[in-house]
């Protein structure tokens, strides 16, 4: 007697942003090698970033015509209804077509009617939620997910305590490692090996705020010996690029090597996106959050207070950032609160979690 191989197919719906894209896309990576004959399909936002993003980590992706409910009255929100039921139409047909094994979320307008959906039809579905406070659609969701795959403690308030499991949020594999590389990060970025590093990490697109506090303190930083790597983010680059002409400044739209980028750096200023956090907790080095205040849910400040709560980071709010030179002097003049912020952070950190969601998947698969 013998058995049929079975064939296994793989949807992954998350995006909007690269915190949700990026994980579905490590995941992806991950199961490819478990089962190289799988066939695997991304279900994204029209319009949004995973339509070009998933492309070029070399995955097929379909696009749904669906946005999020606009909080204030406006004339975007009339196109709603016919936006939700295109999408979940076409969420069933691709399903129905594709016929998937198991249907992962890790977040986004594309992963409510395409998970909802695969509960539906009786597919086996995951959620990964990369937030210390999840938003509405994986609350809903959750309820009839099969796992539910989290970063960090208390979720048991929103999800069915049975479903979850505490794996953390896939991180680039590149980042697991940067010990010894600090030597190739200085040449890299061509920065002087006698001083400390400030880099600034906005997001992708970068965040308006961050980029005025650092170029209403950037004297104040150069005097204090501080050479700055700067990630303005794209939609900012033109306008601050003019700071590069002082002396130990480099302006990046964009920090493609995020491993030298973390390797270089002695203190951090980041947003406080989940995927960000992920990081900064393997690579464990002082860092001051400044979470985005125009985030679903404050998300961004409840993710930060999990470090924070932890002694693991300093916290600054969009509103106390004429605070920021104190603060930041009380950082650099102070090991002793250096070693222990870099300790607490990286006692935070879950490096094996693409591969621990993957074992969840695997008990679904099989």
């Amino acid at each position: 007697m013998f058995y049929m191989k079975q064939s296994v197919n793989i949807i992954l719906s998350g995006g909007g942003t690269g915190g949700h894209i990026y994980p579905a896309v490590s995941i992806a990576n991950e199961l490819k090698e478990k089962y190289p004959d799988a066939k695997f399909l991304f279900v994204g936002a029209k319009d949004k970033m995973e339509m070009e993003k998933v492309p070029q980590a070399g995955y097929e992706i379909q696009g749904l015509w669906i946005s999020g409910l606009q909080r204030r009255l406006t004339i975007k929100n009339l196109s709603f209804p016919f936006k939700l039921f295109s999408s979940f139409f076409n969420a069933y047909k691709t399903i129905k077509k594709f016929k998937p094994t198991v249907v992962i979320g890790t977040g986004g307008f594309a992963s409510g009617p395409t998970l909802f959906v695969a509960n539906k039809l009786g597919i086996k579905t995951l959620i990964q939620e990369q937030n210390s406070y999840p938003g509405i659609t994986n609350k809903l969701l959750s309820k009839k997910a099969d796992k539910i795959c989290v970063a960090y403690d208390g979720l048991e308030r929103f999800f069915p305590a049975d479903k979850i499991l505490k794996t953390g949020n896939p991180v680039r594999q590149d980042l697991l490692n940067i010990e010894g590389k600090r030597e190739e990060a200085i040449q890299f970025f061509n920065l002087n090996k006698e001083q400390k590093t400030l880099v600034i990490i906005g997001g992708s697109l970068g965040a308006r705020a961050i980029n005025n506090l650092i170029e209403k303190n950037i004297d104040w930083l150069v005097k204090n010996n501080i050479q700055v790597l700067w990630q303005t983010g794209k939609l900012y680059y033109d306008e601050f690029k003019k700071y590069d002409q002082l002396k130990g400044v480099k302006t990046y739209a964009f920090l493609n090597r995020m491993d030298l980028t973390y390797a270089a750096a002695d203190f951090l200023i980041s947003r406080a996106g989940a995927s960000s956090i992920s990081e900064l907790c393997i690579v464990g080095k002082p860092v001051i959050f400044i979470p985005s205040p125009n985030v679903a849910e404050d998300h961004q400040t409840k993710n930060a207070l999990a470090i924070v709560d932890n002694e693991g980071a300093i916290l600054l709010k969009e509103s106390e950032l004429e605070t920021f030179q104190y603060v930041f002097d009380v950082l650099i003049s102070n090991e002793v609160l250096q070693q222990k912020l870099s300790k607490n952070i990286k006692a935070l950190a879950l490096p094996n979690a693409t591969k621990d969601i993957v074992k969840e998947i695997e008990k679904l698969i099989h």
